[in-house]
């Protein structure tokens, strides 16, 4: 089973036991040297064979932002040496790599002006870079060889060059960003010229027997950059001068090409690293090529593999949704795999700013130090374990249930539905997203394992509930009722009926709201598999952003892929009434129109559900009160699972009679948010 994922590989003079590599992910954590320790740790110990930190940029030119971590400065060895240690102390392998952001830094950061081959403007950071004279490029050259030769006295076990994704070596290589006319630019072989000086000067800085990877461009899917056949020639030669690995690196910040989202298939680009796989075999060199993007499995990464698309797979954010990702598919537990969702609403998103990067479906994910595993359920003060109900198993209920479970408690899951899931059942449905069904397959096998006792079907009574030491009330969320005159003269349903059953919906739909439900409902009937489908689909608000609260990575792809799909979207519009031929509305301009419409559906937000507070409160029973149930404004699915854990862990302290300063303080009725 997976034998080429579980075969051996060399990079040059480094041995690995397997073929899945930890791929660089900035954490907004570089701050926190022990917060990245544990979490590199925890990663190392699980079978993370080799890791990839996130960028380390060479100068200050080069940061990214804030947090990066700056290796030439004199701060960076106190930073790194818990991480090195924690890693090699758990059996891991640890690359630092090489970074600079080039014309998508941020001249906020430093107050440095962002520094590319030519001033070429940059939509993603909002910039005219400087161009760099003859003598700066020498300089950044002597930067990242520096950088090289800390990594290599600190102790990292290998460098990794970062030069795809758009910064500053995929920018020399570029004839979008690269308009010199000089040595360093002109025409493809001199575009290599920079590329390939700090493969050099990084070479001459650790000596021959210390692993280089290459991270290159395979493809910018930016119209004028670079072709395909000038990425690959890149990739040969720089194989040729000593990169001991080349991984594949796919698009730019500024693409319009979707790479990484949920909607892009399973090892969509997977053929780009094995076209530059066969043209490094045809010109001799052929050193192990690494690729990734939206591989979220290890069986993914077998299919992969076995293809001849790559040596090696590069997987970052299944790393974050599930540390022992490696481990527990090497046992056989492939269903106990908590699987990234591609949702970036708390990694990608998170990384674009200042906030700290977690994962929406594993809140544990660098707050290993603030929720350490296991909880110590031995410091209760009684022998036998509390028994704590759960009402409500969507995201912020299964993570409660299994955070209790996980400190030694009995736990009873009660869902009223017939299958837990919550409103993730509806996002599976949606096209692009049904790696959502997965997390409800996680917690379907995690919560068996851990011995909660689900019911479903069960919507128990606060009487039912008295002999629990505990209640976590999770029941979520309702949608918004909204009062149209006219209602009844054409079919109008909410989102959840629509989502349970399309059919019946007709050709012409409009959806009132515009938000992240009312858009994934639009994908799904717009889509010709669903039945009765394609339709006519018009989505409206009264504000002005269409996709509001849906991710920056995220938002402009999905309104991309709605109105390629004939979704017509509505901003400045107040729905009015219904009529027998559809709904009319109020224009920004106060003129009305008649939106044609077989049915109208209602996606305009949410309220709490929670038909225990009085009853319980009644009772004085002892509770907590999360997610949806406890307020609907703003609510997402990060939210809903970092309540889940704190609640489930603050609970389970609380009943463990620990000291309060040992963790998060257990609140009345609200949950502790983390």
């Amino acid at each position: 089973m997976l034998d080429r994922v579980f075969s051996p590989v060399s990079l040059g003079p480094l041995q690995l036991d397997h073929r899945i590599i930890m791929g660089s992910m900035h954490l907004n954590r570089e701050d926190d040297p022990l917060a990245l320790a544990a979490f590199y740790a925890e990663r190392a110990a699980a079978g993370a064979g080799l890791i990839v930190t996130g960028g380390a940029a060479v100068n200050r030119a080069g940061a990214g932002g804030p947090n990066y971590l700056l290796i030439n400065e004199p701060e960076a060895a106190a930073r790194v040496s818990p991480m090195l240690n924690a890693v090699h102390d758990a059996g891991g392998r640890l690359a630092l790599q090489l970074f600079h952001a080039g014309r998508y830094a941020r001249e906020g950061t430093y107050g440095l002006r962002p520094a590319a081959p030519s001033e070429v403007y940059s939509g993603y950071s909002r910039t005219l870079p400087r161009a760099l004279t003859p003598k700066q490029i020498e300089d950044t050259l002597a930067d990242f060889a520096a950088g090289a030769a800390a990594a290599r006295a600190l102790g990292f076990d290998a460098v990794e060059i970062m030069g795809s994704e758009g910064y500053l070596i995929n920018q020399f290589a570029s004839p979008l960003t690269n308009l010199r006319q000089d040595r360093w630019g002109g025409d493809p072989q001199r575009r290599q010229a920079f590329p390939l000086a700090v493969l050099q000067a990084v070479r001459d800085a650790v000596g021959p027997g210390y692993p280089v990877i290459y991270r290159t461009s395979g493809a910018d899917l930016v119209a004028g950059s670079s072709s395909r056949e000038e990425s690959a020639a890149l990739a040969v030669a720089l194989a040729r001068e000593g990169a001991d690995a080349v991984n594949i690196g796919i698009g730019w910040h500024e693409s319009r090409v979707p790479s990484v989202q949920g909607m892009v298939p399973h090892g969509r680009w997977m053929a780009i690293a094995g076209e530059i796989r066969a043209a490094l075999a045809a010109a001799g060199v052929p050193v192990p090529v690494i690729a990734g993007n939206r591989i979220n499995s290890l069986e993914h990464a077998e299919r992969a593999l076995a293809c001849g698309h790559a040596d090696l797979v590069s997987m970052a954010r299944p790393f974050l949704a599930d540390p022992a990702i490696v481990a527990k598919t090497r046992r056989g537990a492939s269903n106990l795999v908590n699987t990234c969702i591609a949702c970036n609403e708390a990694c990608i998103d998170r990384s674009l700013g200042a906030e700290p990067v977690s994962c929406l479906v594993n809140p544990r994910a660098g707050r290993e130090t603030e929720f350490p595993l296991p909880l110590k359920p031995p410091r209760r003060a009684v022998s036998t374990p509390a028994r704590v109900a759960v009402v409500g198993a969507g995201p912020a209920g299964m993570q409660a249930a299994a955070t209790l479970a996980l400190a030694g408690h009995r736990v009873d899951l009660y869902e009223q539905d017939s299958s837990i899931g919550g409103q993730f059942r509806l996002a599976g449905k949606v096209p692009g997203k049904a790696d959502f069904l997965q997390t409800i397959r996680y917690f379907t096998h995690e919560l068996a394992r851990l011995g909660v006792r689900v019911l479903t079907g069960a919507a128990p009574e606060a009487a039912q509930l008295a002999g629990y030491s505990h209640l976590v009330l999770a029941t979520g969320v309702r949608p918004r009722t909204v009062h149209l005159p006219g209602t009844g003269l054409l079919p109008v349903l909410d989102y959840r009926q629509a989502f349970a059953d399309p059919a019946p919906l007709g050709r012409r739909v409009v959806i009132v709201g515009a938000g992240g439900i009312a858009v994934d409902l639009a994908r799904l009937l717009a889509d010709p598999g669903v039945a009765g489908g394609p339709r006519d689909v018009t989505i409206l608000r009264r504000g002005a952003r269409i996709g509001q609260g849906i991710g920056p990575s995220t938002r402009w792809a999905v309104l991309q892929d709605i109105r390629a799909a004939g979704v017509r979207t509505l901003a400045g519009t107040t729905p009015l009434d219904v009529t027998p031929l559809g709904l009319r509305v109020r224009n920004l301009d106060g003129t009305t129109a008649l939106l044609l419409a077989d049915a109208v559906v209602l996606a305009a937000g949410q309220v709490p559900y929670n038909p225990l507070r009085f009853q319980r409160d009644a009772r004085g029973m002892p509770g907590t009160v999360i997610g949806g149930a406890l307020d609907a404004s703003g609510l997402n699915a990060v939210r809903a699972f970092e309540q889940g854990l704190a609640a489930g862990t603050a609970v389970a302290r609380h009943l463990d009679r620990q000291k309060p300063e040992d963790g998060p303080r257990l609140k009345s009725s609200r949950a502790p948010l983390p």
